[in-house]
């Protein structure tokens, strides 16, 4: 009996070169003519730890084969090409022959279609080797390899392969086999995209979550019991990891066959042929990461891992809290950079090129946007990976639309977390992503931060552009971030910030420049560009503990709207401060003697300019506390609007000179812990949710709320600097986040 292996690769050299050492009769056929001639010439070399041996052997292209095929054909082509050997073998078998499949994936019927259904007989082959040349096969160790039929039964054809090659045995069980190793396949899919051995990515805490969901996504479609193999138990995925790593480490075989084909050979791998009909978001995500690679548009690396990794926590903590507007497979982005392969989400008011941007309305434009933001340009060209949109409030304007609800607090998911960034602010709480873009116009980053317990930065107005950001009210509106810790925030400011404005922590141009503080202040306006950890040093750069002096508005703190709680919070954070050799200073000013006016006055201004940007807009599809806005924004006559517009002028007069001779301005970003529901914005029932936040929006000053330690849920401490200074506000929110312990934090990255 002669056998014909179709494919002499890894496997098919192995198991080819095992048969005519042990004296079968065995004609190879590959279709690289290159193979061919290397066989033909000098025969099948085995090499590694397992043997050595090298054997002679006939070596054919498929159009040389025999027209008419009566013994087993052993098909161990990539999967990707099995349709195009199943073609090769159509009306070629005669009598009793039949087809072996020993390639990885689920093959049998695509085989099946073009010789028969009753011709094919399944192997499960999980040894590892590698091609080192044509020729030559690197054997790296002994593992799992069973054939069997299809339908179990234990056939004389199925007995006479395990007799004749080598390791091989038979089984009634070959479809759990070949269902386990899917899904261990799928395992190994994931670690070829990084450049890390096999057993390094299996023993890395930080991808196990990763690594067992995609197992998990393959077993939840076996429509047979999946079998134990080489460590890989489908009833203990989680003591799979210990055993495959250990496994692997013993294997010669460091990476997959994926890994080579993208690193090495860089050609297309058989991952879509072999995951890419199986259902299962992570899974999809894997295909297009790969594919990814295979175009060239990234390179094998870890921060890969880490998107990846990113897309599982997505779905398994994002998705419940209705944080997730939309997934990115595979982003496009600059090879390196600042922000080099972080994930980043942004607000779904924010342009995707591809994504339709949802404003968290079902009255949005359905479409996939044409073009990126500026920001999300910005982003990619820093090496970003924007890997989803982020669910917010509907039109950023405060009220969540019932078709698309609102998001919940990963604090306590009974609560809200905030609006109108609230995805964005609870997929870093809940540690999905340590970098993420909010919109905020009257407290929408900074509100959402305080909820959550996670850092909001609204930057100086105009620092960050916000072309293709859907306005809500353009001449209050900011972008800004929600982040993990202050480093992430001033990561992303200088990333992104306008060239030149500011990205040194210098006012912007035709502003007021900043006065220096007392002497032994921090200079807010310092034009050296600080260290890269903007807490890390002083001012001057020197080691050390800095100092700096507070400006406390105390007329915030006794604010009717400030629960205990809150009050409690902020007072013992500044407390801490002071503690810790920091100056404060208790402010009045006339400013702050009626905040409620303030209030009020944002509300004018912003339901105003939310009135022009909605004209002949589809608002009757709007949710009602949005049209009730918008209908507020209608009634605002010229006069009161430029009353308005004259008042700011004079709050933003009023704040500079309340920043002279401190730092810093502090008070609570938010006078109460995350409600159940999202407060009203500029309507009479108004909460006094944006009292503390708004001003700032009027003014343009940057203000950043940090989590400080509070009873039950989260609170936030808010610190405002001088307009253009940014990193000289982040400067002392960094040093202020190293001294106050912030609220126990769910486990990131888990």
């Amino acid at each position: 009996m002669r056998y014909v292996v179709l494919g002499c690769g890894a496997i098919g050299g192995t198991v080819a070169a095992g048969l005519v050492r042990d004296g079968h009769d065995v004609l190879v056929s590959d279709a690289d003519p290159a193979v061919v001639d290397a066989v033909n010439a000098r025969g099948l070399r085995i090499e590694g730890p397992v043997e050595n041996f090298t054997v002679p052997a006939a070596a054919t292209t498929p159009d040389g084969l025999p027209a008419g095929l009566d013994g087993p054909v052993l098909i161990a082509v990539k999967a990707q090409h099995t349709a195009a050997a199943a073609a090769v073998l159509a009306g070629r078998l005669r009598g009793d022959g039949y087809v072996v499949s020993l390639q990885n994936g689920l093959n049998a019927g695509i085989l099946g279609a073009a010789v028969g259904p009753g011709r094919v007989v399944e192997a499960c082959v999980n040894f590892g080797a590698d091609v080192l040349e044509p020729g030559v096969v690197l054997r790296g160790n002994r593992a799992t390899f069973v054939v069997g039929e299809l339908d179990g039964r234990l056939t004389d054809r199925v007995r006479s392969l395990a007799a004749d090659i080598a390791d091989a045995q038979a089984t009634e069980h070959v479809l759990g086999y070949l269902w386990a190793k899917e899904a261990y396949g799928a395992m190994l899919a994931v670690t070829a995209v990084s450049d890390l051995p096999i057993a390094e990515v299996l023993d890395d805490p930080r991808y196990q979550a990763l690594l067992l969901e995609a197992a998990r996504q393959v077993l939840a479609q076996a429509p047979v019991p999946p079998v134990p193999i080489d460590g890989f138990d489908p009833a203990d995925l989680e003591g799979s990891l210990g055993r495959l790593a250990e496994f692997n480490r013993r294997s010669a075989k460091t990476h997959t066959g994926i890994y080579r084909d993208l690193a090495v050979r860089h050609r297309p791998t058989e991952v879509a042929a072999i995951l890419g009909g199986l259902d299962g978001a992570l899974l999809r995500r894997v295909v297009e990461l790969v594919q990814a690679i295979e175009r060239g548009g990234r390179s094998c690396s870890r921060a890969n891992l880490d998107l990846l990794a990113a897309y599982e926590r997505l779905d398994r903590l994002g998705r419940p809290l209705n944080a997730v507007a939309s997934v990115i497979g595979a982003p496009e982005r600059a090879p390196g950079g600042p922000l080099a392969g972080q994930p980043v989400a942004v607000k779904d008011i924010i342009a995707v090129a591809g994504v339709p941007t949802g404003c968290g309305s079902p009255a949005s434009d359905p479409g996939p946007a044409e073009r990126d933001a500026v920001l999300v340009s910005r982003l990619r060209d820093a090496g970003a990976d924007v890997f989803a949109t982020a669910q917010c409030l509907e039109y950023a304007a405060g009220f969540a639309h019932p078709a698309v609800g609102d998001t919940r607090n990963p604090r306590d998911p009974s609560r809200t977390s905030g609006g109108s960034s609230g995805g964005s602010a609870a997929l870093v709480a809940a540690g999905v992503c340590d970098l993420a873009i909010g919109t905020d116009t009257g407290g929408s980053v900074r509100i959402p931060a305080a909820y959550c317990g996670v850092v909001g930065l609204k930057p100086t107005h105009g620092l960050l552009p916000t072309g293709g950001i859907f306005p809500l009210s353009p001449s209050c509106d900011h972008a800004g971030t929600l982040t993990a810790s202050v480093p992430g925030a001033a990561g992303l400011l200088m990333a992104l910030a306008e060239p030149g404005l500011a990205a040194a922590g210098r006012a912007k141009p035709g502003r007021a420049e900043p006065r220096a503080a007392d002497p032994g202040a921090a200079d807010p306006g310092a034009a050296d560009p600080g260290p890269a950890d903007p807490g890390a040093a002083g001012p001057g750069g020197e080691p050390g503990p800095v100092t700096f002096t507070v400006g406390v508005l105390a007329a915030q703190l006794t604010d009717p709207s400030v629960t205990a709680e809150v009050h409690d919070a902020v007072a013992a954070a500044l407390a801490g401060l002071a503690a810790a050799g920091w100056r404060l200073q208790e402010l009045t000013a006339p400013w702050l003697d009626d905040l409620i006016h303030w209030e009020d006055m944002l509300a004018v201004i912003v339901a105003r300019e939310a009135w022009l940007v909605h004209q002949g807009r589809e608002v009757n599809r709007y949710a009602a506390g949005t049209r009730g806005l918008l209908a507020f924004g209608g009634s605002v006559g010229e006069e009161r609007y430029a009353r308005a517009l004259q008042q700011r002028a004079e709050l933003m007069a009023a704040v500079d000179a309340s920043l002279t001779g401190v730092d810093v301005l502090a008070g609570p970003t938010v006078g109460f812990q995350a409600p159940e529901e999202d407060p009203p914005f500029g309507l009479d029932d108004d909460s006094g949710e944006g009292r503390f936040t708004g001003p700032y929006n009027l003014t343009g000053h940057p203000a950043v709320s940090l989590p400080v330690p509070a009873a039950g849920l989260p609170a936030g401490l808010q610190l405002a600097g001088r307009r253009g200074a940014d990193l000289a506000l982040l400067r002392v929110a960094a040093a202020a986040e190293q001294l106050l312990t912030p609220p126990a934090k769910l486990p990131a990255h888990t």
